[in-house]
């Protein structure tokens, strides 16, 4: 297909979204930005969160990682399932009882200041670099299979991808974005479905003999029982568990959405919801690496990793077929960058420069302020995609969860930390520990080959690291008084 009639096919989809972003963030202020306002549909929410939860990692890396792991992404699945759990009936009726905004203020009132921007710290270093990673992926492709014929240079094609994220987010924020990600979040999924109806149809196959197939391949194998191994099932299941619980119950990003929802009932509903759509989705995309490794040999593709599905997609099926990828993988893209953005800005304003408490800006001022940092955050985001250009890492699925392990780490360790134990901390030791914890974590896994045997650590490390943190922090604290007793109790889970 033409590269010219894909291009303006992109632009059309991108046309909609301003359309929406217009008809959502007309009267938005800075509560619309970082809240909704407290007004958001749980069911909207709930579907929204699929495709921020999912990005453009999962559409091409997880049916790309087949290959290599089989169905082995399944026993991650489960531990999602568990996780999800304990977000909405533990950390959110916690959220919702403090009526936070930002959700490490919770940091800020039960361990202190220093935890509360350590927390908020290590937020904005792992959205930054797990988002730009994700970005890079899908625009690595888009570049791949459009705009490198028509001459428009990397760097251009990033620049112009955020100018238009910019664009349909910086005046509603959360109250747009809660749309867009719906739209968005839609047009992916029925990508994914699509996909998978017609490699069945192209090879002939029901779903029970290309699973069949499948097994007699060893493409379809879940659990890996090598206990020394980086995949054993009881290490990718508690390592879900301990994602989830991070990477959404302690995300600004994700709970900015959920706790956007006017009640803890229809919130709990909404995560409830999202898990059991992920639970569908994550498995047909697993389903759907099957199909392309299948496929691959049947028409010479010997691509392997993030490669295959474009390279099939691209190379060997209609142009009605490459059209829903390409409108399935710029809608896989554009949830992770925008909620990413919307949130640092949030993070930044809220918990770096204070905004909510500043007394001497005016309503005006304040809202100058976000928009500059809104600005300077899709900088870093352009520095960063280039830096991952310069990496080119073949499966980035891979590399999003090692860099989730270092940097969500130390927010496990706060966290569980100011919900589980009594005890009050040296507030200005604490970055000390919430630093070191991750270096020692990063040496450990260098050094593993002569410390653990054969044994390989895999994403137990995001366990370690908070475990760390919390040993860390329990050696820099002292037993509470009875008045910061008095003041801890709400605050404990």
């Amino acid at each position: 297909m033409s590269p010219v009639l894909l291009f303006c096919i992109l632009i059309g989809y991108f046309a909609l979204l301003l359309g929406v972003a217009w008809a959502t963030s007309r009267n938005a202020n800075n509560d619309s930005f970082f809240i909704g306002n407290k007004s958001s549909n749980w069911m909207l929410v709930a579907f929204g969160m699929v495709g921020t939860t999912l990005s453009g990692a999962t559409f091409i890396s997880v049916p790309g990682n087949v290959g290599a792991d089989a169905f082995g992404y399944g026993q991650i699945l489960i531990g999602y399932v568990i996780g999800y759990i304990a977000v909405a009936y533990i950390l959110l009726p916690l959220y919702y009882r403090l009526q936070l905004t930002s959700i490490y203020h919770y940091l800020d009132v039960r361990l202190g200041r220093r935890a509360y921007q350590s927390g908020a710290g290590f937020f904005i270093v792992s959205r930054l670099l797990g988002s730009t990673a994700r970005l890079y992926l899908v625009v690595n492709i888009l570049q791949a299979i459009i705009l490198d014929s028509l001459g428009i240079p990397f760097w251009l094609t990033t620049l112009v991808i955020l100018g238009m994220i910019l664009m349909y987010t910086y005046q509603g924020g959360v109250k747009t974005i809660v749309w867009t990600d719906t739209l968005q979040t839609s047009c992916m999924l029925f990508g994914l479905f699509a996909c998978v109806w017609f490699l069945l149809d192209q090879m002939g196959m029901s779903m029970t003999e290309s699973l069949n197939a499948m097994q007699s391949q060893g493409l379809a194998r879940i659990f890996t029982m090598d206990v020394d191994s980086p995949n054993f099932w009881l290490k990718q299941i508690v390592a879900g568990i301990f994602i989830v619980l991070t990477m959404t119950g302690m995300d600004q990003e994700m709970m900015q959405k959920t706790i956007s929802v006017k009640t803890l009932k229809d919130s709990q509903k909404n995560l409830l919801s999202l898990t059991a759509v992920l639970v569908v989705v994550l498995s047909a995309f697993l389903f759907l690496g099957g199909l392309l490794y299948l496929y691959a040999p049947a028409v010479g593709v010997t691509a392997t990793g993030d490669k295959i599905f474009p390279a099939i997609v691209m190379g060997h099926l209609p142009a009605a077929v490459q059209i829903i990828f390409l409108i399935a993988l710029v809608s896989a893209l554009f949830p992770s960058a925008d909620g990413a953005i919307t949130a640092l800005t949030s993070t930044f304003c809220i918990d770096i420069l204070g905004i909510k408490r500043r007394t001497d800006l005016s309503v005006e001022a304040q809202e100058k302020l976000r928009r500059r940092v809104h600005l300077g955050f899709a900088g870093l985001f352009l520095l960063l995609v280039m830096g991952f250009k310069w990496i080119d890492e073949p499966s980035m699925i891979v590399i999003i969860l090692k860099l989730a392990a270092y940097t969500y780490g130390p927010l496990l360790g706060l966290f569980a930390f100011g919900m589980l134990t009594k005890r009050t901390l040296t507030d200005r030791l604490v970055p000390f520990v919430t630093i070191g914890a991750p270096i020692l974590c990063a040496l450990l896994e260098h050094y593993q080959q002569y410390l653990l045997g054969n044994y390989r650590l895999g994403l137990e490390l995001l366990i370690l690291n908070g475990i760390l943190v919390f040993a860390g922090l329990f050696a820099i604290s002292r037993k509470e008084t009875a008045d910061e007793a008095a003041v801890r109790k709400p605050f404990t889970a």
